[in-house]
């Protein structure tokens, strides 16, 4: 069984690229973060796949920021990784959204990627 920190240390890095993709309006390096049968749930209705995601985010507006911090990781089995965050979506032009998201990660071959994908808004 990995260490916390090693679990942490996987999580960050996954999220880390997802993030660098939403900062920088890239919607093919985000869905890149994710497996191919990935089941994404942002903010409205959800896809399965690389890409819904890539449409997602590339409908997201010019400017919008991701920042989290990790509230939780749990290891679900060899390979799977649960990591619960908070995120604070920020825009140039609307107030900030902040979010609960848990994700899936999945060992593929030697690459971690998202395998689920599900937002809560908070109110």
């Amino acid at each position: 069984m990995e260490s916390t920190g090693t679990q942490l240390d996987i999580l960050r890095g996954v999220v880390d690229r997802w993030k660098a993709g939403v900062d920088e309006h890239e919607p093919q390096q985000v869905a890149s973060c994710f497996t191919e049968d990935a089941i994404f749930q942002g903010l409205r209705p959800y896809s399965v796949g690389r890409p819904g995601v890539a449409e997602y985010y590339d409908s997201q507006p010019l400017g919008l920021k991701a920042d989290y911090d990790v509230l939780e990781t749990r290891e679900l089995a060899d390979d799977v990784l649960l990591g619960y965050l908070g995120v604070d979506f920020s825009f140039v032009d609307r107030p900030t959204i902040s979010v609960n998201l848990s994700v899936v990660l999945k060992r593929v071959d030697s690459e971690w990627l998202i395998s689920h994908y599900q937002v809560s808004k908070l109110a």
